[in-house]
């Protein structure tokens, strides 16, 4: 199993990006995935989750009607698109497949 994110990077409160994972490995459309974060000092916290197929999603209370999840289960990919970014959105950000893959992670700034 191998998870690789991309598409972090700075950017003023206000802006957008999105986030990438790429999957390999297994059967991606087989499985939920999920965003997690983790922020200096913090502990990892889920963001987003998105069910086998993309049927139903489930966000954080800090990220809803900002953040949304989707998959391309074609591509192998799981994406995270974020707007309305604010400096607390800072972390360094995680794709994972249960029970125990994670990506290497991509960092997320946002100035304010």
């Amino acid at each position: 199993v191998q998870l690789v994110e991309s598409g972090g990077g700075l950017v003023q409160a206000g802006g957008s990006l999105r986030l990438s994972c790429i999957a390999s490995g297994f059967s991606f459309s087989r499985y939920d995935m999920s965003w997690h974060r983790q922020a200096p000092g913090k502990e990892r916290e889920l963001v987003a989750i998105i069910s086998s197929e993309g049927g139903s999603t489930n966000y954080a209370d800090s990220v809803k009607g900002r953040f949304t999840v989707s998959r391309d289960d074609a591509k192998n990919t799981v994406y995270l698109q974020m707007n309305s970014l604010k400096p607390e959105d800072t972390a360094v950000y995680y794709c994972y497949r249960r029970p125990r893959y994670w990506g290497q992670g991509t960092q997320v700034t946002v100035s304010s």
